[in-house]
């Protein structure tokens, strides 16, 4: 599927394609976390002279499953203690 498409027929027939709208490269690998901004972060830290394409997508892969996993045994904290709301005291 295309990111963009200019809106035109296609050899004159049919009607005019709208274009579709921009999809995000968390979108895309199917992340919650954002890999634009860690990708940013990678560049501007200075931690090497280029980035590939697919590290800020495993870093955002990795820290979303970190923070799955502290929120699911802060969870378990949490109903341990006979409470529904997460606290800091539970992390």
């Amino acid at each position: 599927m295309p990111l963009t498409t200019p809106a035109k027929s296609v050899g004159g027939r049919g009607k005019p394609q709208k274009a579709s709208k921009s999809i995000s490269r968390s979108q895309k690998a199917g992340l919650q976390f954002p890999v634009s901004r860690i990708a940013r972060f990678l560049k501007k830290g200075h931690y090497a002279q280029r980035v590939s394409s697919g590290s800020p997508i495993y870093l955002s892969a990795v820290f979303e499953y970190l923070a799955a996993e502290l929120l699911e045994l802060a969870r378990n904290a949490a109903r341990d203690n006979k409470k529904n709301r997460i606290v800091s005291r539970h992390i």
